[in-house]
């Protein structure tokens, strides 16, 4: 091969990292613009509209359901890059459908430096995720972290009383990561 076609692959293949990288910041505004029109994982709207069906002592058509148990388990992932202590604090917990609970995780900062950190959230079984509502949660932005920080990060969730009666056990898992400088200055203008 000559040096010329060298050249020309790797401008091609700078063009292709340049435009994957810019598609990775695109992610996030276009999530934004697909929850307003659709409606979907907006935890504003799914906020709003807790609030009102629990005012109205409904949510959705059913309201909560008393007479029925799920069991929830938390789970909490790392990756091998990092230094973080991140665990639930309640391991699991049983919850009526239709009812708004919350539950607490620990993140600790063990890295020796002020950081971000991002937590990806997972729903097992992954095609019930669209029955499990969170209202407000520490993985909708990233979160900034002091050196050796520590502290107590709360999810409010719900599960949609609509859930198919055969489920009886759902599992909410993050993985947390410390999110690249440049990637966390840019999410906080």
């Amino acid at each position: 091969m000559s040096p010329g076609s060298h050249r020309g692959l790797v401008f091609k293949l700078s063009i292709f990292v340049a435009g994957s990288f810019a598609f990775g910041f695109a992610l996030v505004p276009l999530y934004d613009v697909l929850c307003s029109i659709t409606g979907l994982g907006n935890q504003k709207s799914l906020s709003r509209a807790y609030a009102q069906g629990t005012q109205q002592g409904t949510l959705g058509a059913q309201g909560a359901d008393q007479q029925r148990v799920v069991t929830i388990d938390f789970l909490a992932n790392l990756p091998s890059v990092g230094n973080w202590e991140f665990r639930p604090i309640t391991k699991s917990i049983q919850v009526h459908p239709g009812q708004l609970y919350e539950a607490d995780f620990f993140a600790h900062n063990l890295t020796g430096h002020d950081t971000t950190a991002q937590a990806v959230p997972d729903i097992v079984p992954s095609k019930l995720a669209a029955w499990f509502h969170k209202t407000e949660c520490f993985c909708f932005s990233p979160q900034n972290f002091k050196r050796d920080e520590q502290r107590v990060m709360p999810v409010r969730f719900f599960v949609d009383p609509d859930l198919p009666g055969y489920v009886g056990h759902l599992t909410l898992a993050y993985t947390f990561y410390d999110v690249p400088t440049h990637a966390a200055n840019r999410t906080q203008d």
